[in-house]
């Protein structure tokens, strides 16, 4: 394995968890009383009002640090460069949201502005986002369908479909805002925590496979309408199958150059990026040639392709949300808010890590909420961000939320004065963008890292949350899953091949010779104790049998015992914040993985889960301290010292490469 870059070794001594406690004194924290919480937080003062007034208002925080020399010029070229692919997002999001493509724009203006005052993230780039137009999209064709009459709600009357399809758009997006605001305001933004990487992968790569079947009638120009609810997919699938002899060759062929030219060039921007000083604006490129192409062509009227049409013309009036609609949306409202709280979040968090500052999880709850909240008012749909606006947003330049109300300013401009020039762009433009913009989504079936190697002998497994009475059957099945045997049935097998190994010496049908144990006569006698069951689960007992029985040699007798191909497990407590009884009882069966000559170590223990394990007299002859190691770098490092046979160089730093990433 090559270096890169630079690097560091760091020497200390191996610590196991006793070794550790030796050399360093724990210092117990004072704990305050409940008459102290409540004075401090009834206790107001100037400074913590100003601290309020910043936590509210972030904007306060960073906008007098504003560095005009360093940062503006950035900033101005970031936030066009973001607001042109702000405006193509919002109109291809449309589509998702069955929504007509000029409403995509006022998602991308409102509640940016909103969060420019309110969010704490200085390169989110807020707007409309793939998986939360989908869910959208799912709500109003439920309620306003293509092909029936629509929903019976009060309010729908004398509106076309259009408008009412809008009307339920913005009502679900309010509703969405109205649990956002609140979650914000009971500072529930640890609810992300519980969001692991790979649940949010697993959703939207799914959602990404739907977006991409979903976008098929457009880029195949098929006229049928929008299918919703269980089975959507295959409907539309089976719909795509059966009209594709329909296919407009018009709308094909533009999708498919469409699609590879944004494709190569985005290739072209990630390999060249340390290069290029702006990454080529490739959708905008071929979206300004679609246009052109389209109106020189007449290709609405020559081709019959299906385009954009009119656009908005300006603001409309504000509108309020329709009271029946949030009845009938409100359970899909909820999951769209921690949706598009957790995509948002896990962005923002990865720009905080790499340019060193801070976000709140509460705060940003607050701020999305009144962004989705006020945006609705003016008819845009739900929003959150989008992975690859975000990064064009960051790489181009952009410092902070300046960018941001600039990419909005470049969206007022479209809505209010050139947004006519888009009418003429075709359909499957948006539709092959959306595709495009997919496949971030789409591979990451792929994650896993190629650097994790497990050393041979070892099996690492990590808990990735506490262990209560609910779990720990579920636990304990999972950790014979990942090993591969269970060590109770293994424990019975050996102990009652020892009793039959005993037996046969005793009636000298076994000789012990230089190869082990041998056959001097079969067996004649079948039967068993009548107390063979009892005690099988008993710690090995070599008492009587003048050898070490190697377990994984061939046993004489036709003698069968699970193999077992593992010497070390390893435990990462990492994530067990809490343990209760029945967890510590389900534990206790880590001493059959003993009694078959199997390590136990756990690492990255809690000090007060190590606390609660001596409070519960967990410790005995078989189970001690020593198995606790700080780190999985010290237990690994204790493993390859004990087994010096699987230590080679290459393999240690494969380890190392491995810790470095858990």
């Amino acid at each position: 394995m090559q270096p890169s870059g630079r690097h560091y070794v760091v020497v200390r001594p191996l610590f196991s968890e006793d070794s550790f406690a030796e050399q360093h004194e724990r210092i117990n924290r004072t704990r305050k009383t409940l008459r102290h919480h409540l004075k401090d937080y009834f206790t107001c003062d100037t400074n913590r009002a100003k601290n309020a007034a910043r936590s509210l208002l972030p904007i306060i925080g960073w906008i007098k640090n504003y560095n005009i020399k360093e940062w503006l010029l950035g900033d101005i070229v970031s936030g066009i460069s973001t607001g042109l692919v702000a405006v193509l997002q919002g109109l291809a999001f449309s589509l998702l949201a069955s929504l007509p493509p000029g409403y995509g724009l006022y998602t991308a203006f409102f509640p940016a502005i909103i969060y420019f005052f309110l969010g704490t993230s200085r390169h989110l780039s807020v707007g409309a986002f793939p998986i939360l137009s989908l869910m959208v999209g799912a709500v109003v064709t439920r309620l306003v369908p293509d092909g029936g009459p629509p929903a019976n709600i009060t309010g729908f009357e004398g509106l076309s479909m259009e408008q009412q399809r809008v009307l339920v758009a913005s009502s679900v997006t309010f509703v969405m805002g109205a649990f956002q605001l609140i979650m914000g305001m009971l500072q529930v933004g640890f609810i992300v925590m519980y969001l692991s990487e790979t649940l949010v992968s697993g959703f939207t790569t799914a959602a990404a496979v739907h977006i991409l079947v979903s976008q098929l009638r457009f880029v195949l120009g098929l006229d049928f309408p929008g299918v919703n609810g269980p089975l959507a997919i295959v409907y539309t699938l089976e719909n795509v199958f059966s009209d594709i002899t329909n296919t407009n060759v018009a709308d094909l062929v533009t999708s498919i150059v469409i699609m590879a030219l944004v494709l190569i060039v985005k290739e072209i921007n990630d390999r060249f990026k340390s290069k290029l000083p702006v990454p080529i604006p490739i959708e905008v490129i071929v979206t300004v040639i679609a246009c052109g192409v389209s109106y020189a062509f007449n290709f609405e009227k020559r081709f019959n392709v299906v385009v954009v049409g009119e656009m908005v013309d300006g603001y409309e009036s504000p509108i309020a949300p329709n009271l029946e609609v949030i009845k009938e949306s409100a359970v899909e409202a909820f999951p769209m808010a921690i949706v598009g709280f957790a995509v948002a979040f896990s962005v923002a968090k990865v720009y905080s890590v790499k340019h060193d500052y801070t976000i709140d999880g509460n705060q940003e709850l607050l701020a999305f909420g009144v962004s989705n909240m006020f945006g609705a008012s003016f008819r845009s749909f739900a929003a959150s961000t989008a992975l690859s606006r975000t990064a064009i947003q960051e790489s181009t330049g952009g410092k902070t939320q300046i960018a941001g109300v600039l990419s909005a300013m470049m969206v007022l401009i479209v809505i209010v004065a050139v947004g006519f020039l888009l009418e003429p762009l075709p359909r499957s433009v948006l539709g092959a963008l959306v595709i495009v913009n997919l496949k971030g989504m789409l591979m990451q079936f792929r994650d896993s890292s190629p650097c994790i190697y497990e050393p041979e002998g070892v099996k690492i497994f990590k808990i990735p949350s506490p262990i209560f009475f609910a779990n720990i059957d579920f636990f304990r099945d999972k950790l014979v899953q990942a090993v591969g045997f269970s060590p109770l049935k293994v424990l019975k097998k050996r102990n009652k091949a020892l009793r039959k190994i005993r037996k046969m010496l005793r009636n000298g049908e076994l000789e012990i010779s230089d190869r082990g144990l041998e056959v001097r006569q079969p067996s004649t006698d079948t039967s068993e104790d009548n107390n063979s069951m009892e005690g099988l689960d008993q710690p090995i007992d070599f008492s009587g049998i003048p050898i070490q029985v190697n377990w994984n040699t061939e046993l004489p007798a036709n003698i069968s015992v699970p193999p077992v191909n593992i010497h070390s497990l390893v435990l990462d407590f990492s994530a067990v914040s809490f343990l209760d009884i029945s967890a510590l009882k389900g534990l206790k069966t880590l001493k059959e993985f003993l009694r078959i000559e199997v390590d136990v170590y756990i690492v990255s223990c809690d000090v007060y889960i190590m606390e609660k394990l001596h409070q519960c007299s967990f410790f005995d002859d078989e189970i001690k301290t020593s198995i606790f190691y700080p780190t999985l770098h010290d237990a690994m490092l204790h493993i390859l010292e004990k087994h010096p046979d699987h230590g080679e160089l290459e393999k240690v730093f494969t380890v190392i490469c491995k810790l470095s990433r858990l």
